[in-house]
């Protein structure tokens, strides 16, 4: 953060808990040690904006914290492990809902057919929807964005849960790139082929949610490759 000069950016949850409005989500930055590092800027404290989606089978529009539109450069760092509902969160995951406001988390949750509650779509609409908005604030970037994974203590559940289960496996490393869905299948490309046996875990969390259709709609709409080389920086 201090070599970029950057503001740690989050939008408000969809759910109940500590991160649910701005004046409890920024004590929450505080209680965490991020307001010590960088400034913290709630980007649907004062309302959201429409991204287009192009290409997209289930949005056409993505909805996130009208803040978002005074950055001319984004970062996307996430913390790479399983998730209870996309099988894994990475990249693609974070960019989508980390960046949506409230509305903008129920609008892709519900697979774009309410901003009011979680509706009920199929588990590969959900994936899709994801994806798609995860494309719009892509696109709204152009090549102003980076993406880096942290694939440390390496749980089945996601940072958001309130008891996730320990770590079951190893830590693998960082990675980077440019592309997203090439970010996101060499992480859980590592999973599959580390000698961790913890690794089970993590595999059938993943595979049991369908969590790699998110990539392969993501790749069909023109957002990135699954196709990636390795290099690796010891």
């Amino acid at each position: 953060m201090q070599k970029v000069d950057g503001t740690i950016v989050e939008c408000n949850t969809a759910y109940g808990g500590g991160r649910a409005n701005t004046e409890a989500h920024r004590k929450a930055a505080e209680d965490h040690g991020f307001t010590a590092i960088a400034d913290v800027d709630i980007m649907d404290s004062e309302g959201e904006v429409r991204l287009p989606v192009e290409g997209g089978s289930h949005i056409g529009y993505d909805i996130v914290g009208s803040h978002y539109l005074n950055y001319d450069f984004t970062i996307i760092l996430s913390h790479f492990k399983g998730h209870a509902m996309a099988g894994f969160g990475g990249a693609i995951k974070n960019m989508s809902i980390g960046i949506a406001s409230s509305n903008g988390k129920r609008w892709i949750h519900s697979g774009g057919t309410s901003t009011g509650s979680w509706g009920n779509p199929t588990q590969e609409e959900f994936l899709e929807t994801m994806a798609e908005a995860a494309k719009a604030v892509a696109d709204h970037c152009g090549d102003n964005i980076l993406y880096i994974s942290v694939a440390n203590n390496l749980s089945v559940d996601c940072d958001c849960d309130s008891s996730p289960e320990d770590p079951r496996m190893g830590d693998i490393g960082i990675l980077a790139s440019l592309d997203p869905v090439a970010l996101d299948r060499a992480c859980t490309d590592l999973v599959r082929s580390s000698d961790d046996h913890g690794k089970i875990h993590l595999i059938e969390r993943i595979d049991s949610r369908n969590g790699m259709h998110t990539l392969d709609h993501a790749e069909a709409i023109g957002m990135g490759s699954q196709t990636y080389e390795l290099v690796r920086l010891d």
